[in-house]
């Protein structure tokens, strides 16, 4: 039996690259500490076990529990953090674009959803871009450690609304969190996914 061992990705920029979206601070221990957390944890819930062979998508949408929840949240980070860019901001282009056209009215509509979406969310989780297999778009709001692959859909673009990923630079305004990402989104990246 092949043994999968998680490792943690290094990131395409460097942890202050993303200021003042997020700082460097936020960085280092939210990917650097939270996200080691959890793949190392995933590592050792994956040992002996049915798991120990699976690509992390399959983890997801088979298990349940704590090695769900740090194999949901090791990909969920890992997903979120390379969205980013130094260089990004902007607007989406091609099918993607014209699909958030059609579907929410114009990119601010969406924008506004999006984040409304974030900020009406109980407690911790995320906030999602998904689409089916035929394209269609959706908001979806995931509590905790909750990910769209496990309603058959395909992530495109996640904020985290997790306090750890926000409140070292924004306290409580959860709002102003969100709406500032919005200026390192890497559309090449998101679209690509699309």
């Amino acid at each position: 039996m092949k043994v999968m061992v998680y490792t943690q990705p290094k990131l395409p920029y460097a942890p202050d690259e993303l200021s003042p979206a997020i700082s460097q601070e936020t960085v280092d221990f939210h990917y650097g500490k939270h996200e080691k957390a959890y793949i190392d944890n995933l590592n050792k819930l994956i040992e002996n076990t049915e798991y120990a062979d699976m690509d992390l998508e399959d983890i997801i949408k088979k298990s349940d529990g704590p090695l769900f929840n740090n194999a949901s949240q090791a990909w969920n980070h890992i997903f979120y953090f390379f969205s980013f860019s130094p260089d990004g901001g902007g607007e989406p282009t091609g099918d993607l674009r014209k699909a958030i056209d059609d579907q929410f009215g114009s990119f601010d509509n969406f924008k506004n959803e999006f984040v409304e979406a974030g900020v009406k969310l109980f407690g911790s989780g995320w906030v999602w871009l998904a689409k089916d297999s035929l394209g269609k778009l959706f908001i979806v709001q995931k509590s905790n450690a909750g990910n769209p692959l496990t309603d058959g859909l395909i992530p495109l673009l996640t904020f985290d609304v997790w306090e750890h990923a926000y409140y070292l630079d924004y306290q409580n305004r959860r709002a102003d969190a969100l709406k500032k990402l919005w200026s390192i989104v890497d559309w090449d990246v998101v679209s690509s996914r699309y």
